[in-house]
């Protein structure tokens, strides 16, 4: 599997990016964060998701490994493929899905294109209790790339980012300690009894 791909942008269009390595171009599906990234720079770094089906291979890249992570919630709801969840995601930030998701927010998803009443129902019902979010919450604090980091090598050792991210919620964020040292805490949170 394609988890990451860096290179030169080739060129950026509505909904996808080509990525030049090694000399061949890349169409990537992109979200709307990773499409702007592109089309500010001369070279990306991608994170992505490589989604299989029996006529074709697509490659859909995110800016973020959170928008990676709720990419593939979102294609794990029954009604939402691929290009609906890339759709969802270039809608609105992670953040602001996830509190729509736990507030139980409707009209977040109607609004896009495609998705219907019964289909918002369907993601809310489904992602309620795996998305990590209390309803009601002010907001969430964005994460550093420290803390993205830790997040991807929690999920890379098998815990979900529902647990990744509590673990890291139970890490103080400014305490002067370095990347390792927070994961040390991190992982320290899974052998509390």
């Amino acid at each position: 599997m394609i988890a990451r791909l860096r290179g030169a942008v080739e060129s950026v269009d509505k909904d996808s990016v080509v990525v030049g390595v090694g000399g061949v171009g890349i169409r990537v599906r992109a979200s709307a964060a990773a499409r702007e990234l592109a089309s500010k720079s001369r070279g990306v770094d991608l994170y992505t998701h490589l989604h299989v089906r029996e006529n074709e291979l697509a490659l859909y890249g995110f800016a973020s490994e959170d928008e990676l992570a709720l990419f593939e919630l979102l294609i794990g709801v029954s009604g939402i493929g691929p290009k609906m969840a890339l759709a969802i995601l270039s809608s609105a930030p992670p953040d602001r899905l996830r509190q729509a998701i736990a507030d139980e927010e409707l009209d977040v998803f109607t609004g896009v294109s495609g998705i219907g009443a019964k289909t918002a129902r369907n993601v809310v019902f489904h992602l309620k209790d795996k998305i990590g979010v209390a309803p009601g919450a002010p907001g969430l604090a964005s994460f550093t790339e420290d803390d993205t980091e830790i997040i991807g090598a929690l999920t890379a050792l098998g815990y979900s980012v529902v647990e990744a991210q509590a673990a890291l919620a139970s890490v103080p964020r400014n305490s002067g300690a370095s990347l390792e040292e927070r994961l040390r805490l991190a992982l320290a949170y899974f052998a509390r009894p």
